[in-house]
């Protein structure tokens, strides 16, 4: 039978039990509360009656723990697993963060969930760092980068810190692992030759206008095939959107437009909706994967006769493969031809969106003219 009992000159409470094997033992309840001490006191002594016997289950050890929590704080203590914690974790973040992101942190989440298989309705505090070891090794032999796979881990190790932090683990299983180390493909940009190659190969007249208006402002393909009218003002002759990539910060980038895309948008304008997207048959299509826009973007370059200058995966493994030339390189062709005119790194900043919140204000007509000379010194395009 457990009894409790105080120490001279301790306010705690200390419980008297036999544990499993029979010896007998004490253990201070930390609790300075009389009837508090005994709830978990009786707790301890019937989870080691059940161990004794062969019987204690690890749900039934959770469930003890947890009427202790709940009988001694109000509050029943919350026990995950590894799945329920991971997609509870990823809920929030595809809250705080862009819509990109939190379909970057879900594709690593069910990859790592798939991998585990049945040791993700484990507890999380059974996940060792042998788990997520395991994990990046599938994935080196599926082909990924090493930098694919550090930014894999990274979401792991992010997400258990989270479980960390509200006391759900007392480690992070995935601080253990190093970084791999890669050696990036340096992207090459397109000249003015190549993109009016891409243009005159485009198979409609939306794929002209994204590879246009790529080539002039430097966005991203997403943010590219989903502008709207609303974005564009004539009689300024500025664009002025908010990347997928910062939405979450609500910050703006504002391009003034080059006579040549200015010329293109005459020829597509005349909605009567503002909300109209520019490139309709483009809109809201991902744009990785077989599906993806960047896979018709990849049979342009093709009959353009435009070689991406890929690198594959490592021999024996399938996986992405790496091109020193894909849409990307619009973006950095678009700053690359702003530095080797002389245009500063700040205005390049501003025009590409990256810049601090505090720089990407409203811009009077004043303000603007250095950011229309920087857009004036991108080369005009002939179609062949």
């Amino acid at each position: 039978m457990p009894s409790i009992k105080q120490r001279p000159g301790s306010p705690y409470w200390i419980c008297c039990y036999r544990k499993s094997n029979g010896e007998r033992t004490q253990r201070s309840t930390k609790e300075k509360d009389k009837n508090k001490a005994w709830v978990v006191c009786l707790a301890w002594a019937e989870a080691e009656r059940k161990a004794g016997k062969g019987i204690l289950t690890e749900a039934q050890a959770r469930r003890v723990i947890s009427e202790i929590v709940e009988r001694t704080t109000g509050e029943p203590l919350h026990f995950y697993t590894v799945e329920d914690w991971l997609r509870d974790w990823l809920a929030g973040k595809k809250q705080t963060r862009s819509q990109g992101t939190g379909e970057s942190y879900g594709y690593v989440v069910d990859r790592f969930i798939k991998h585990l298989g049945k040791r993700a309705a484990l507890n999380i505090a059974h996940i060792s760092s042998r788990d997520v070891k395991s994990f990046r090794d599938a994935e080196i032999h599926a082909g990924k980068s090493g930098r694919t796979c550090n930014r894999g881990v990274s979401v792991i190790r992010t997400a258990f810190n989270a479980a960390r932090r509200q006391g759900l683990i007392t480690e992070n299983p995935a601080e253990a692992l190093d970084d791999l180390g890669h050696k990036a493909v340096k992207k090459e940009v397109f000249t003015a030759e190549q993109t009016a190659a891409l243009l005159g190969a485009a198979p409609s007249q939306d794929w002209r206008g994204v590879i246009l208006f790529a080539y002039f402002t430097g966005a991203r393909l997403w943010d590219v095939a989903n502008m709207k009218w609303t974005s564009i003002d004539l009689s300024a002759k500025t664009i002025r959107f908010t990347p997928r990539k910062t939405a979450r910060t609500g910050k703006e980038i504002v391009i003034p437009l080059h006579p040549d895309l200015e010329a293109h948008l005459l020829t597509i304008a005349g909605q009567d909706n503002p909300e109209a997207f520019l490139f309709s048959t483009l809109a809201g299509r991902k744009t990785g994967g077989s599906q993806g826009l960047s896979t018709p973007f990849s049979r342009i370059m093709e009959k353009a006769g435009i070689a991406a200058g890929a690198s594959g995966p490592r021999k024996g493994t399938r996986g992405r493969t790496f091109s020193k030339l894909s849409f990307h390189s619009f973006r950095h062709g678009f700053n690359s031809a702003m530095l080797n005119r002389g245009v500063s790194q700040e205005i390049r900043q501003l025009l590409t969106g990256h810049a601090s919140a505090e720089m990407n204000k409203n811009y009077s007509h004043h303000e603007l003219e250095p950011l229309r000379a920087a857009v004036s010194v991108i080369p005009s395009v002939t179609v062949k």
